[in-house]
């Protein structure tokens, strides 16, 4: 009997590790499957969110800006706009904070929810990341972080990810090692049971808004 328990347990890995080697069309799959069994969440969203920030901000609804991704190449990640235009001839810091004046009354929402982050499933249909894996940074970022902590580009071994470790148990100020050794973590035990549990966590916390509980807190990043 212990043998086939053993047996049943050694298949049932093999299967995690084959499906996690199905990254790709695995985040495919959840995501053409979450729009349509969640069509009536994700529409409003989809059309409500860009028209409410027209109707309080203006334009543009989208901000794109490019991040690091894959062995270290950059791609354009797209965010809802959360900060007032940039007035002519106006100095601005690239860091922002929870209590930044630039941020808007609906931005300030947004980012408490991670709603700002919804265009980004556009970046997951395009390949440049996955629903899982470590957090995408500016180039300025990685060089800082990089002077910090000098393996700090190992984490750019695989696709940055729409939510991870880091992104759900570490507060975005936390050293550079402490986020590497989270990140790296991650790719030494690929697993989809942890893919699934970190989705399912990241979406509770924009349902019931509890980001502010984690990666929200103290938060020190750049641009939008």
């Amino acid at each position: 009997m212990h043998g086939r328990q053993l047996s049943l347990l050694n298949s049932v890995e093999e299967i995690v590790k084959g499906s996690y080697r199905l990254k790709r069309p695995l985040d495919l799959f959840i995501l053409i499957t979450a729009h349509i069994v969640m069509l009536p969440v994700f529409l409003p969203l989809w059309v409500g969110l860009p028209i409410l920030i027209l109707i309080f901000d203006g334009r543009p609804i989208l901000n794109r800006q490019f991040r690091v991704g894959k062995d270290g190449k950059e791609f354009a990640a797209y965010k809802f706009r959360t900060m007032r235009i940039q007035k002519p001839g106006e100095e601005w810091l690239d860091a922002t904070a929870n209590d930044d004046t630039r941020v808007t009354r609906l931005g300030k929402v947004l980012r408490k929810t991670a709603l700002d982050e919804l265009p980004q499933v556009l970046n997951i249909a395009k390949g440049d990341i996955s629903f899982v894996g470590p957090r995408p940074l500016i180039s300025e970022q990685v060089q800082e972080y990089t002077l910090m902590e000098p393996r700090f580009p190992e984490r750019h071994q695989g696709k940055p990810g729409l939510t991870g470790v880091s992104q759900v148990y570490l507060p975005r100020n936390m050293h550079p090692t402490e986020r590497l050794n989270h990140d790296l973590s991650y790719f030494k035990n690929p697993n989809l049971w942890v893919d699934i549990k970190l989705i399912f966590l990241s979406g509770f916390f924009t349902l019931t808004g509890k980001w502010g509980a984690g990666r929200r807190t103290g938060e020190s990043d750049r641009g939008e």
